[in-house]
């Protein structure tokens, strides 16, 4: 049980210096005169509490006396700074009632959250803790990392709004890739970014616990986006994902759809205000064609039309592995097109839940272009044949391409050609610049040029358009591609620690506190170290060697399969044996023959001709010999 012993304060935690020793004396009367008794021994929380606030000068919180035998405490909003959580920790870590602890907007500050880490390491008791909105940093950041690497009772921390940056990420991810019993964690409201972004992602990539994390209003855009994306098309275990408020935009969209192809547990997704237009949903909407588990998607305050929308309800009623129950679009104005596209999918689909904003949208067309009625006189001659002067000559009889503004327009519209009076009151303004009734159509001898020059123009402006549009995708895919690389946990370490860091003691112990002897707490619970027997991670870098017995060593042949080649597709075991099952029943046969003839015959066979001339010269020259 915890003794008033190692509750010694530091000078600065103590009232007074003149109030110091009165207290001490009047407690070590007091050990004296009940040294015998076992009521000292066996102290209520509330008794602990007290003593406690009174040796740290704070003053105690009633209504955390009065729910001491309640499973739940809400302390939240009570202005306890780091010495009121003290006192709380202090009196908290023998306590075996309490299993979810709410301390949230009490500026405990990085100082707080030392002494509720260090009571959490004691009491295995609360399962659900909440430190929000503490001004915690990356210190306190740290400290709670260090906390959750080696837990094995908590299932759910809240964080948000502590002022975390990038670099903290870096701390959760490292502790939650070991710790696979934390089910929900809440880090909304705070400043990750991109850096930050690929560190959550690496924590997606390596969990195998977490089901439930808030991510909401951060600063995940670009890079960061695309890298959480990427972790979250590893994970195996993550249900629902809130990123609302976070500036994900089309890229991210993208980035998205491509992790809902792959991802085959995320039942809810919210993506509210995330700046996504009809693009961005198109893209989700090419991952929701084969995704069979999301059932709740959340796309409210973004920029989305009814383009977007019908889209949506089009995925839904086309895909017949959709599992989408619940869809959010409050501040879309739909049209009367999408409803009865709506009440069809509703007959295949009716768990299907739609929220718009009412009837009333419209969809956005752009006015058709009209086409210059220059081109269409030039079209027109051309088809026929014929010249300017063919056609005007009858208003023109002297030839010099010059006519009244009304015989002209008297002209065209006597004519067949496809112009209506808006066209023809603008080709009038274009061939009669200075308002002196008087057309000069001369202009229109140049215009084919003139026309093909803007139509090669216009063609360019589109081709460069669509090649920046495919090279903007193909940059985004690449860089999710690139994500998901960094993220697959290839080997035994994923995450590389910062330099300079040794983390091979574990957590790094904290300063000396009346905390700090409550180890003999903790070691009662014999089953907290159960959890810290070191397994082999899979997919590490160095090989697996498996020891041979005498046996296998007395009948393996090394020296056979040294001169063998390695045929593609066959693989070598570690014990030296071919893993091919075909060639497994033949192997003993096939490795003996170089054994036996270690120096096969070359070339090809001499036939007879040769050795019949090898024969006669071979006696010549023996006859010459005795000649000689």
């Amino acid at each position: 049980m915890l003794s008033f012993e190692s509750l010694s304060l530091k000078d600065e935690d103590c009232t007074s210096t003149a109030e110091q020793p009165f207290v001490q004396n009047e407690w070590e009367t007091d050990l004296e005169s009940d040294e015998g008794e076992d009521d000292h021994k066996e102290m209520s929380t509330a008794e602990v509490y007290l003593e406690a606030c009174r040796l740290l000068n704070v003053v105690p919180v009633s209504y955390f006396l009065r729910n001491l035998s309640s499973t739940t405490v809400n302390l939240s909003h009570h202005g306890l700074g780091p010495m009121g959580c003290k006192a709380i920790a202090i009196a908290l870590v023998t306590d075996m009632q309490i299993n979810k602890l709410e301390l949230a907007d009490n500026g405990i500050l990085a100082e707080g959250a030392k002494y509720v880490v260090e009571m959490l390491r004691a009491n295995l008791t609360i399962q659900h803790v909440d430190l929000s909105q503490n001004h915690l940093l990356s210190s306190g950041a740290q400290c709670v990392a260090n906390m959750l690497l080696d837990s094995i009772s908590l299932r759910s921390m809240k964080l948000s709004g502590n002022g975390f940056i990038d670099e903290d990420g870096k701390y959760f991810a490292e502790a939650l890739s070991t710790n696979s019993r934390m089910k929900e964690l809440d880090l909304s409201h705070n400043e990750f970014r991109g850096k930050g972004g690929e560190h959550l992602g690496q924590l997606l990539a390596n969990n195998e616990g977490l089901e439930v994390l808030d991510l909401s209003w951060n600063h995940l855009r670009m890079k960061g986006a695309v890298a959480l994306s990427a972790g979250l098309k590893v994970n195996t275990m993550l249900k629902r994902l809130d990123l609302s408020w976070n500036g994900f935009g089309n890229e991210g969209a993208l980035a998205m759809g491509e992790a809902l192809k792959f991802n085959n547990t995320l039942v809810h997704l919210n993506l509210s205000n995330n700046r996504l237009t009809n693009e961005g949903v198109g893209s989700l909407c090419k991952g929701l064609e084969f995704n069979d588990t999301l059932r709740a998607l959340l796309l409210a305050y973004n920029s989305i039309t009814v383009e977007g929308a019908l889209a949506l309800i089009s995925v839904v009623k086309n895909s017949l592995r959709s599992a989408l129950e619940e869809i959010n679009i409050s501040n879309v104005l739909v049209s009367e097109n999408f409803v009865h596209l709506l009440e069809l999918t509703c007959q295949e689909h009716p768990s299907l839940d739609v929220q718009y904003a009412g009837v009333g949208g419209f969809i956005a067309k752009k006015p058709p272009k009209r086409v210059d009625p220059m081109k269409v006189i030039q079209d027109y001659l051309d088809e026929r044949k014929l010249r300017l002067w063919d056609f005007f000559r009858n208003i023109d009889k002297d030839g010099t391409m010059r006519v009244p503004v009304t015989e002209f327009r008297k002209a065209v519209q006597q004519s067949t050609i496809p112009l209506d009076r808006y066209q023809i009151e603008e080709l009038i303004q274009r061939l009669d610049r200075d308002k002196t009734g008087i057309v000069d159509y001369r202009g229109l001898a140049d215009t084919r040029k003139q026309m093909m020059r803007n139509h090669r123009k216009h063609l360019k402006k589109v081709e460069s358009r669509q090649k920046k549009e495919k090279q903007k995708s193909d940059r985004i895919l690449k860089t999710f591609k690139t994500a998901v690389e960094a993220v697959t946990p290839h080997g035994s370490v994923v995450i590389s620690p910062g330099p300079g860091k040794d983390d091979s003691g574990g957590p790094q112990p904290f300063s000396a506190t009346p905390l700090s002897s409550w180890h003999h707490i903790a070691m009662s619970h014999s089953s907290r170290y159960l959890d810290h027997v070191h397994l082999p991670i899979l997919g590490s870098s160095g090989h697996y060697r498996p020891t041979s017995s005498p046996g296998l060593r007395s009948c393996s042949q090394p020296n056979l399969l040294d001169d063998l080649p390695l045929s593609r597709g066959k693989s070598i075991s570690a014990q030296g044996t071919r893993s091919d099952p075909e060639m497994s029943r033949h192997s003993t046969l096939t490795r003996s023959r170089p054994a036996l003839n270690p120096k096969p015959p070359e070339g090809k066979p001499k036939s007879k001709k040769t050795k019949k001339k090898k024969a006669k010269k071979r006696v010549d020259k023996e006859s010459a010999q005795v000649t000689q």
